[in-house]
């Protein structure tokens, strides 16, 4: 299985088969303050000596897992842009992601939160194979996903200028353990942030959608007809 790591400011990985764990911020939803202190952590995790009895893959996941961490106490605390707490434009982010699921890729989990929003899914097998060689499906797919959702959301706002950061961050999940972690950590959010008490209270995301629909945890999520 081979696997790819595409690096701008963040890295990001690529493995055919693969379930990815995706958070898409909004344009501004750090505070300059935010960026600043983000730059900075960033930066001391780069220079830090990597530990003698761990690999680079799993010290470069680490620092991943750090600097996201970071990143979602900005998020959940003190966000910069909160265009998400309008009920309209969360349930046009919470449309584009039941797109293409059962037909593109395989819908695990999401959460639409007022600065963010997290979500699991697999490529489907058949669209990996459709694209051409290099050509990233988890990158297409969210391109895709922020691209119809930030023009729409535009359109509502009467706004022109960017909705999403150019870049998200991306996990690649390593076995299903790590999975329901993550999933349970995507249906929480609303709960850790305090806007609800508990996961299925939160309209946009795949606990309140399981619940009404009668999908068990952890199965593919396709809207019924």
């Amino acid at each position: 299985m081979q696997e790819m790591l595409r690096r701008r400011r963040l890295p990001h990985w690529d493995v055919p088969g693969a379930t990815y764990f995706i958070t898409s911020c909004l344009e501004g939803s750090i505070p300059a303050q935010g960026l600043l202190d983000m730059t900075r952590y960033r930066d001391d995790l780069a220079k830090r000596p990597r530990p003698t009895d761990m690999s680079e893959h799993d010290w470069n996941i680490l620092c991943w897992k750090l600097a996201f961490a970071r990143s979602e106490e900005w998020l959940d605390a003190r966000p910069g842009a909160r265009h998400l707490s309008n009920a309209e434009l969360a349930r046009i982010v919470a449309d584009s992601l039941y797109y293409f699921s059962g037909t593109r890729y395989a819908l695990l989990a999401y959460v639409v939160m007022p600065s963010h929003y997290h979500w699991v899914f697999t490529p489907a097998r058949n669209y990996e194979a459709s694209l051409p060689k290099g050509v990233s499906a988890r990158q297409k797919i969210m391109h895709s996903v922020n691209r119809f959702s930030g023009r729409k959301c535009n359109e509502y706002l009467r706004l022109e200028e960017a909705f999403w950061q150019r870049e998200s961050y991306d996990h690649c999940v390593q076995d299903e353990d790590e999975l329901q972690r993550i999933i349970d950590y995507v249906e929480l959010n609303p709960v850790k942030a305090g806007l609800v008490r508990s996961r299925e209270q939160w309209e946009f995301s795949s606990a309140y959608d399981r619940l009404r629909w009668g999908i068990p945890f952890g199965r593919l999520l396709v809207r019924p007809e």
